[in-house]
């Protein structure tokens, strides 16, 4: 989900740029601004005392974070980080507030994208409970190949490495890997030069 461009520069969002690897925002920190992701990859993740990594979404051009926690007055829960060079549109919470005041049709696709989150957060929950690691990874490519491409019938590239998927789902690379490799000799996936298709 995102703002209109144009719209966001009107209220006085403006482009910052930041480097692989550069922290947006860092767990702990008072949320202050709307994101959108103009350009670039970027990870919400937390960071486990023994150095793994718990990855909450990835987000690619065209859709925000950081919104559902403008609208308490928490801290953040997890770290926005840049996987590649990425160029985001910033507001000012009191800004973005104001715009969503005077623009309903883009406060109800707000709500709409806190939904589709709360959705997958709802799956991916229930799913992470189950001891079975093929059913975790079906459940998140389930819902990537719905919330990315809105066509089921359809065999697409997931753009996401073993270690993300291990990340997201809280299991071992090695155990994603096995996991993969069973599902596509179940023919649930397809593997061509290493990428996964769905």
């Amino acid at each position: 989900m995102s703002i209109n461009e144009n719209l966001l520069i009107t209220y006085g969002a403006h482009y910052v740029e930041y480097g692989v690897d550069q922290i947006i925002f860092d767990e702990g920190n008072i949320p202050k601004f709307y994101y959108q992701v103009v350009e670039g990859i970027v990870e919400l993740k937390n960071y486990q005392e023994e150095g793994r990594e718990f990855i909450h979404n990835i987000l690619s051009s065209g859709q925000c974070f950081g919104e559902s926690l403008l609208f308490n007055e928490r801290t953040y829960p997890m770290t926005a980080v840049a996987q590649t060079p990425c160029k985001i549109l910033r507001l000012s919470k009191r800004i973005f507030l104001e715009l969503l005041q005077q623009n309903p049709e883009v406060s109800l696709s707000i709500f709409k994208c806190l939904s589709e989150r709360l959705y997958y957060k709802y799956i991916m929950l229930y799913n992470i409970s189950s001891h079975n690691p093929s059913q975790q990874l079906k459940a998140l490519l389930d819902y990537y190949q719905d919330y990315n491409f809105n066509d089921s019938e359809q065999s697409n590239k997931i753009p996401l490495t073993r270690k993300q998927l291990a990340n997201l789902t809280g299991l071992r690379v090695e155990t994603v890997i096995r996991s993969i490799k069973k599902m596509e000799k179940d023919q649930k996936l397809k593997i061509k030069k290493g990428k996964i298709y769905y």
